[in-house]
């Protein structure tokens, strides 16, 4: 049997860090996975799944991602019961992530960010004159 899921979307919200009483960090999420079908409306519909990862990725979730941050997460699907505060049992499915991707540039998180518009791209090619290929070099 498998149990392996690839999911590509948005958090939520800011990744909730906390750490074991064996100081091991744990990070959970939501993400925001907007579906391909749309409803009877012509409106996009979004599923929501609730993420877990642990250790170094959990740090660096935390560090790294806000609300709004785009990232894969490549897991396995886990259900789990407990028990409310008013004693009925609950039952959550979530996804334990093996990693989880960042699939933003850094530079897209930082609100406001101002990039020059006048300025002309840097031209690394102007000196490629002076290089000597023949045809017996290039490997098509």
């Amino acid at each position: 049997m498998m149990n392996r899921i690839v999911l590509v979307g948005r958090l939520t919200r800011d990744p909730e860090l906390r750490r074991t009483t064996s100081d091991i960090a744990v990070a959970s999420f939501t993400l925001a996975i907007d579906d391909r079908v749309k409803d009877a409306n012509g409106e996009k519909t979004t599923t929501f799944i609730g993420v877990t990862v642990w250790n170094q990725s959990a740090d660096n979730v935390a560090k790294f991602c806000r609300k709004g941050s785009l990232v894969g997460v490549d897991g396995r699907i886990r259900q789990r019961t407990y028990e409310r505060r008013d004693g009925t049992k609950a039952s959550v499915i979530e996804v334990i992530a093996d990693s989880v991707q960042f699939l933003e540039p850094k530079s897209k998180e930082i609100p406001n960010e101002e990039i020059p518009l006048d300025e002309e791209p840097a031209n690394d090619s102007k000196n490629l004159d002076s290089i000597d290929v023949t045809d017996d070099d290039l490997p098509f």
